[in-house]
């Protein structure tokens, strides 16, 4: 067949770009800044769709079964687009060389070129269609390689995106009981009153000092991590991060004999990773729709925190001071939220609730209540 240069050089360009935008997923441990990305295409028009679709469902149970269903789905469907988008380019490479393949009874052609390709890239050795010029086997032993490596770089990266993933997940789980089900700052600072909590309360934000700079180094070298969600509905990492910059800010607003250079640090790298985040998935911040912090409720705040022998500041310098804490990081993770469908906590529990560690199926189906579980923390908000 006559060669077409046209064919061969789009070829190319889609076997550079796949292999760049899988490079810049998988191996490179850092931010990518570039607009146009295939993966970033990929998963904003995918998670756009599926969404939306998961938005039709009524039941609040099964829609956050969908939801959470899309961040392990979504990682054998972008390599299935990779290998796709390999084995094309080879193909029409092959093509754009002419078609110098032999395939016994069959003219040469577009389809013969894909079949070659779908059989070297993933190494299954057919024999029926040979190459027969130079440049036919030299494609031909090349995307052999490509299709090799790509199989073994994609075994060993499944295992770190879950370890990533169980890293995260701890200390969301071990938030639990520190700060209810959902957590809350109010309960979390409630939590940690009495003998030896403000020492607890230090080594906790110490933890959550290291979670976040973790998250922030996991997330931004592999954005997918974003849209695995937590194993319980009411926790995710964003409600996490939430409830630690909200206790961050309070104590930077000022409660006696409180750790508030430890809360410093850990409020910086949080707000770090908030900001960061909200770069990589573009989600420009914005003014949150109503007020998360009533009056009434930093009053109640208040209120509680000093009944438990923790004195919050007051005054109106106080508030201004909460309020520009806020404003430093609110409008970038409430984007965030939105953007992955993402509930942001209240400042305090809207009611009354066991933790999640007090409950579970068979109790609620048999009637079985654990009396002295429940009664643990019966004095919240």
């Amino acid at each position: 067949m006559i060669p077409f240069p046209g064919a061969f050089i789009s070829g190319l360009f889609i076997f550079f770009v796949v292999v760049w935008d899988a490079f810049e997923a998988v191996i490179l441990p850092r931010r990518v800044t570039r607009r146009f990305r295939l993966t970033r295409l990929y998963f904003r028009s995918t998670w756009s769709v599926w969404r939306a679709a998961a938005g039709l469902v009524p039941s609040k149970k099964t829609r956050e079964t969908l939801l959470g269903i899309y961040g392990p789905i979504s990682l054998p469907l972008l390599i299935a687009v990779w290998a796709v988008g390999l084995v094309l380019g080879f193909a029409l490479m092959h093509y754009g060389a002419g078609s110098a393949v032999d395939v016994a009874g069959v003219q040469p052609g577009f389809a013969v070129d894909l079949y070659l390709s779908g059989t070297t890239f993933f190494t299954l050795g057919m024999g029926d269609a040979v190459p027969h010029s130079p440049l036919a086997r030299v494609l031909t032993v090349l995307e052999s390689g490509v299709g090799f490596s790509f199989l073994a770089i994609i075994i060993g990266y499944l295992p770190v995106i879950y370890q990533a993933f169980s890293r995260r997940e701890i200390n969301i789980s071990l938030l639990d009981a520190r700060g209810g089900s959902p957590p809350t700052a109010g309960e979390l600072l409630r939590r940690h009153s009495g003998p030896s909590g403000l020492e607890a309360l230090h080594e906790l934000l110490e933890n959550w000092e290291r979670w976040c700079a973790e998250l922030m180094e996991s997330h931004l070298s592999y954005p997918v991590l974003a849209y695995f969600r937590s194993q319980h509905d009411n926790q995710s990492w964003i409600s996490s991060l939430t409830v630690i910059l909200d206790t961050c800010a309070l104590l930077r607003v000022g409660i006696e004999g409180a750790c508030a250079r430890q809360a410093d640090l850990t409020f910086a790298i949080a707000r770090h990773a908030v900001v960061d985040l909200s770069q990589v998935f573009g989600t420009r911040p914005h003014a949150l729709p109503h007020e998360r912090l009533l009056p009434a409720d930093l009053e109640r705040i208040r209120e509680t925190l000093g009944q438990h022998g923790l004195k919050l500041r007051d005054g109106g310098e106080a508030y201004a001071h909460l309020t520009e804490l806020r404003r430093m990081y609110e409008p970038y993770i409430f984007a965030l939220a939105t953007h992955l469908s993402l509930a942001l906590p209240p400042w305090i529990p809207e009611k009354k609730s066991k933790d999640n560690w007090q409950t579970t199926a068979w109790a609620q189906t048999s009637g079985v209540v654990d009396k002295e579980a429940s009664g643990i923390h019966d004095d919240h908000f």
